[in-house]
């Protein structure tokens, strides 16, 4: 039996072994709790359900994880509206990977330890939660990720990138100030792959992004980047794809994203840029098909 004391919104606070924080970028610009920020997955009770079944679902639904949950603390917590409310927490862990979670709501997710929270721009409620978690349960260290060669596998997150060139001049987007990756910076029409092809992805990316409209026909595999940002970091793999026909004028479709789209000429590429796309563009006009970057 559900009582009138009982919060509508729940949450799901979840901590690795090397004690980090699972947290989960917020959409920016739209009219929802704390627009922009980091926070935890969670959400409101539906109908007669307990908070404990509201946070098991929106759990599922939001990471596609099923974790044994222990209630933790109870926030309060302020709406878009400006209504006050109040957050049931629970606790658990999790020592997967974040960029193979699925993430259908918001932006990203990503796992932080504690010394980099204070450089995060976080939910007030969930920095609650966290002040309260490490009060009472200090997080050990961050332990390096080990790098040896051949060691244990390691999935390589896979992007695909679109190549578009008229006249001398490529496409690139200039990137929001407050997004997540490569802010105020100069990028290609870019995504990650779902449960699509890697011409799938761009093609719907290119829609999704700017508004064109690709025949994958007339799409042929241009570069190859192969990186790591750093040692014993998420090993990416950048496809690009030169599309030679396509539809549209671009246009910004998601300006939380990406704020304008521009044609430069190869020979004077906008800065900054992102170092990969830069490669990328290079590579391309070398001939060369395949670059490597950040591996020692």
């Amino acid at each position: 039996m559900i009582t009138t004391e009982e919060p509508r919104g729940t949450a799901a606070l979840l901590v690795d072994s090397r004690g980090r924080y699972l947290l989960h970028l917020r959409d920016a610009n739209k009219p929802i709790c704390d627009p922009g920020t980091w926070s935890i997955p969670g959400g409101d009770r539906e109908g007669a359900e307990t908070c404990r079944e509201a946070v098991e679902r929106e759990l599922r639904e939001e990471t596609g994880l099923t974790v044994p949950l222990e209630e933790f603390t109870v926030v309060d917590s302020v709406g878009p509206d400006g209504t006050k409310g109040r957050i049931r927490v629970y606790l658990g862990a999790w020592d997967g990977e974040a960029d193979e979670l699925p993430c259908p709501e918001g932006i990203m997710f990503r796992h932080f330890d504690a010394a980099t929270l204070p450089y995060l721009t976080m939910c007030p409620w969930t920095q609650d939660v966290i002040d309260l978690h490490q009060a009472h349960n200090p997080v050990p260290p961050p332990v390096p990720a080990q790098v040896r060669p051949g060691g244990r596998a390691r999935l390589n997150l896979v992007g695909v990138h679109l190549y578009l060139e008229q006249d001398g001049k490529v496409l690139l987007g200039l990137r929001h100030p407050d997004a997540a990756f490569a802010a105020s910076t100069h990028h290609f029409l870019a995504g990650h792959c779902e449960q699509e092809s890697a011409v799938g992805c761009l093609v719907r990316e290119a829609e999704e992004e700017a508004g064109l409209v690709i025949d994958p026909a007339h799409v042929e595999l241009a570069h190859v980047v192969h990186m790591v940002d750093e040692p014993g970091g998420r090993p990416r793999i950048g496809m690009v794809f030169r599309a030679h026909r396509w539809e549209g004028e671009p246009v910004v479709r998601e300006p939380d994203r990406c704020v304008s789209w521009d044609w430069w000429p190869v020979d004077t590429l906008p800065s900054p840029i992102v170092p990969y796309t830069r490669a990328a563009i290079d590579g391309i006009r070398a001939g060369r098909l395949y670059s490597e970057l950040g591996w020692a």
